[in-house]
């Protein structure tokens, strides 16, 4: 059990982000391990949470930061890391640290009522779609039909928290020595496949042997088979779009000695890719532009190889960014789909003859992976889509070595 002494102030901080979430607002970065717990436990909980207030309360109280509060005491019970008394003291207490002093009483007997009707409710529970799996009922609905046979898979890993994977920089040691160094330190890890390595526990970046000097990046084991996918060569002009922060950029600099332009539209989060280069050793030429407009002025010598890592609804990666769960809504799936068909149109000009484009999404959904690629090579001049060089299928769902990844390889035909 924790100690208690740093949680009432804790649950006020967590209460405040994720009403904001609940306000349609991103999660704020947090790097406090006490609030990073509440605030990603919390929004993990996407339906529960909001079952169980929505079935104690005996009145619409319509304050939002009580609310989230409550959200977050309740994910505070669950998670068996503080003692029951603990959990309702330290929410009643911050209350008063949220100058909502009348809601006290009211905290306090919902928590209460939470604990000793725990059983029954969970009984209940397991008869509401979106409290049982943690979802929205959209986003449960269009799994069933898009994997029938794996979709509770899909949403129990995504109520979990993410394994820690690692992508061992090749240029300066191998995957090999970096594990036995690892494990000189007591932390055991498991080799996939290339450069990855899991972590059987997570750590913090400053605790990795050789990260500060560029030995390694920590990089999903999904996001780490675009290099692998693209079927590179050493001298190959290579354009990454929407490349920042730079995990998957440097992975190709890594694996082959090649040109590459690393192309994203965000000033901050080109800069942060500009920074991960250097720390790796790596160099890129780095462009700050939209990939449209990159496209309709670009002059220069067309690309052996183009990563079209397109913007998408990241319903594969939803436990790192639980956020997600909340802001998501399911029109959005269709104009993610038209975007990403608008820019695999513009970045297909570029595209020399003979080459191949790696179609990349962090998506679970058909309409955004299958749907569009089926779409695009129906239409496009000279386009076939050709076997992954991995060999491995083009949809990677989330399980407990990987998050959820889409991958499509589009040859231009000479």
């Amino acid at each position: 059990m924790k100690a208690s002494g740093a949680l009432a102030p804790a649950l006020r901080d967590a209460a405040r982000l994720v009403a904001r979430v609940g306000a349609g607002e991103s999660l704020r970065e947090t790097r406090r391990a006490a609030l990073l717990d509440l605030t990603h436990g919390t929004l993990r909980r996407y339906g529960r949470v909001q079952a169980i207030v929505s079935a104690l309360s005996s009145s619409d109280r319509a304050d939002a930061l009580v609310e989230a509060l409550l959200w977050c005491s309740l994910y505070a019970l669950e998670s068996g890391r503080y003692a029951e008394y603990t959990v309702v003291d330290q929410a009643v207490k911050a209350c008063g640290l949220l100058e909502r002093w009348s809601a006290k009483g009211y905290v306090n007997a919902l928590l209460r009522g939470f604990l000793r009707r725990r059983v029954s409710l969970e009984r209940r529970l397991q008869n509401d779609l979106q409290a049982r799996y943690q979802h929205p009922a959209w986003w449960i609905e269009r799994l069933r039909a898009d994997c029938p046979s794996q979709w509770e898979s899909v949403l129990c890993h995504g109520n979990t928290a993410p394994p820690m994977c690692l992508r061992v920089n090749r240029r300066r040691t191998s995957a090999e020595r970096y594990a036995a160094r690892l494990a000189g330190l007591g932390m055991a890890t498991r080799r996939l496949a290339g450069d990855a390595l899991l972590l059987a526990q997570p750590v913090s970046f400053d605790e990795l042997p050789g990260f500060a000097e560029g030995e390694v990046s920590v990089q999903d084991a999904g996001a780490q088979r675009a290099a692998a996918c693209l079927d590179l060569a050493a001298g190959q002009r290579i354009l990454d779009a929407c490349a920042a922060p730079g995990g998957k950029s440097a992975h190709i600099l890594e694996s082959a000695a090649v040109d590459l332009i690393a192309l994203d539209i965000d000033p901050a989060r080109s800069a942060r890719l500009a920074g991960n280069l250097e720390r790796l050793g790596l160099r890129a030429r780095i462009e700050v532009a939209d990939v449209l407009q990159f496209a309709s002025t670009w002059r220069g010598a067309p690309f052996e190889r183009i990563l079209a890592d397109v913007p998408c609804s990241a319903s594969g990666v939803a436990r790192r960014h639980p956020d997600i769960k909340w802001l998501r809504r399911e029109r959005d799936i269709a104009r993610f789909a038209s975007r990403q068909a608008s820019f695999l149109d513009a970045l297909w000009r570029l595209l020399a003859p003979g080459g191949k484009l790696l179609y990349a999404t962090c998506s679970v959904f058909v309409q955004e992976n299958d749907a569009v690629i089926d779409a695009f090579v129906a239409r496009a001049v000279h386009a076939e889509r050709v076997a992954l060089p991995d060999a491995g299928a083009s949809q990677w769902l989330p399980c407990a070595e990987h998050d959820g990844f889409y991958y499509a390889l589009i040859e231009k035909k000479a």
